[in-house]
């Protein structure tokens, strides 16, 4: 079996592959036998009829089936071999077959050719998580605002289900806290992937950006429709859609192509959980200071 590969635009890759001799020999046995012992011939019993009656009424069917069977075979021992990472089907063409010989060319859009700086040692700056008593203040400020009422206090704790306003005002530090914590959490991630990203300058595959772009505008339908919108109304709002979501599309792929490229180098699986295990190693590996 021989191979070439030539690299192309916009990520993608041509692979011209022939297949020659036994292999291909052997598959068109292997489909003219299963025929046999399936297909009905008049005047013989089933896996009885001769090789050339099946040949004269079958040989297209075989022909398409070899194809069927050898395309797929054939295509996934050289990706293998080539290690091509692909991120899409192939477009096959060219194809030429015959009782010895397999030739065509696959088309196939690859992952880019990501060139990472240094990923360890990112710089992070760390500042202590606290709610102060203005941040108490406006949040009970904003609480009274929204029940019209004057004053806040053990009647109004009770009323909405403490016991008493100091147990109150604990539990809105408390979900404050975490809201702070969560945001930090959040920049802090935001920060890794700024300077993970930062100069790298690849194409990202149109594949994979149509393919999030349509996750994130189903997304967005379903949250329209949540909220009561009638459906034409949203098929109406589609093309709109489609021109917001579409570079934030295209920036989560270039993000999780990164860190795919991260977990390549550091032996992490390439499963729905890797982009949480590189981030936890980045975490992890990056210089931090207190602000």
């Amino acid at each position: 079996m021989k191979s070439e590969v030539k690299k192309l635009d916009n990520n993608k890759v041509e692979i011209n592959i022939e297949v020659a001799g036994d292999l291909v020999a052997n598959k068109f046995e292997d489909v003219f036998k299963k025929i046999g012992q399936e297909a009905k011939v008049p005047g013989f019993r089933p896996g009885n009829a001769p090789r050339d009656i099946l040949e004269k009424n079958f040989s297209s069917i075989a022909h398409e089936q070899v194809l069927k069977e050898l395309i797929p075979e054939t295509y996934d021992q050289i990706v293998k071999k080539e290690a091509i990472d692909v991120i899409d089907l192939p477009e096959i063409s060219d194809v030429k077959l015959d009782r010895s010989t397999l030739a065509y060319k696959a088309t196939v859009e690859v992952s880019p050719e990501i060139k990472l700086k240094n990923y360890r040692g990112l710089k992070l700056n760390y500042k202590k998580v606290e709610v102060t008593p203005d941040d108490l203040k406006r949040n009970l400020d904003s609480l009274k605002e929204s029940r019209k009422i004057d004053v806040l206090d053990d009647a109004v704790a009770k009323g909405l289900g403490y016991p008493n306003l100091q147990e109150l005002e604990e539990a809105i530090k408390r979900q404050m806290f975490l809201q702070k914590e969560n945001q930090q959490r959040q920049d802090v991630e935001n920060t890794i992937i700024d300077q993970l990203i930062k100069d790298l300058d690849f194409k990202v595959p149109q594949s994979l950006v149509e393919r999030q772009l349509q996750e994130l505008l189903r997304h967005a339908k379903v949250d329209l429709a949540m909220k009561g919108l009638a459906r034409e109304k949203i098929e109406e709002q589609e093309a709109e859609m489609v021109k917001v979501l579409k570079p934030q599309a295209e920036s989560q792929v270039r993000v999780y192509l990164v860190l795919s490229e991260v977990a390549k180098k550091e032996n992490i699986a390439l499963d729905d959980h890797m982009p949480r295990r590189v981030m936890e190693f980045l975490l992890k590996e990056a210089e931090w200071k207190s602000a």
